[in-house]
Order: structure tokens, then C-alpha cells, then sequence
């Protein structure tokens, strides 16, 4: 296994924390964590690790964006009647919230766990 993650790690950790940040919860801090460590016993350069978990975490949110977001919005809640019931509940307070506290709440939301999916 070890062989594995040291000989094709890197494309994994991209493709691990591109899906974490696109909004699908998958272990990406326990990922760069060990790629963390697996740089510090010289099988990885520290910077490579930083440049392509940056990278992953950076395409995976456009493309939540772009794909959900921005070419889906409303529309995906519209197409089914319960997920529509619930949106025309929650989305007005919460387009109140991003209106007012939008980047700080996107800012915040990065860095505690449980608030990451949600504000993807």
C-alpha cells in the first residue's frame, strides 16, 4: 500500500481533495495531513505536496460552483417537489446572510470542518 500512495500519490491526493472541496465529504485534511508526513520522510517534496493540494482545493470549488451553483441553482431545487419545499424555507434567510455576510461567511466556512459542505 505504501508502494502505491508513494508511486501514484500525488494525482490522488489532487483527485481527494478536489472532490472534498467540490462538496462531496471525503477525508482531505487526513490526506494532505499524510502526504504531510510522507514529505517530511523525503518520499515527497513539501512544496509539490502544497502546490497540488492548493490546486485540488481551488478546481474543486469552480467546479462546485460552475456545475452546481452557477448552471444548476434554483433550478435543481425546483425539480423535485420536497427538496423545493425546503428550499423556498431555508434559501431566503440564507441569500440574507450571504447578502450581508457573504465573504466572511465563505472566509469562515473553509476552516470549520462541519461548515465546509454547507458553504460549498
Amino acid at each position: 500500500m505504501t508502494h502505491f500512495v508513494t508511486q501514484n500519490g500525488l494525482p490522488l491526493l489532487f483527485a481527494v481533495v478536489m472532490i472534498e472541496s467540490f462538496g462531496i465529504p471525503l477525508p482531505g485534511e487526513t490526506a494532505l495531513i499524510a502526504f504531510g508526513v510522507l514529505a517530511a520522510q523525503g518520499h515527497y517534496s513539501l512544496v509539490s505536496v502544497i502546490a497540488i493540494a492548493a490546486t485540488g482545493a481551488i478546481v474543486g470549488d469552480n467546479l462546485g460552483y460552475w456545475l452546481i451553483g452557477r448552471a444548476g441553482g434554483r433550478a435543481l431545487f425546483r425539480r423535485w417537489g420536497w427538496l423545493n419545499q425546503y428550499s423556498d424555507r431555508v434559501l431566503p434567510r440564507t441569500e440574507a446572510l450571504m447578502a450581508r455576510h457573504g465573504g466572511k461567511t465563505v472566509f469562515f466556512g473553509r476552516f470549520v470542518s462541519i461548515l465546509r459542505y454547507t458553504v460549498a
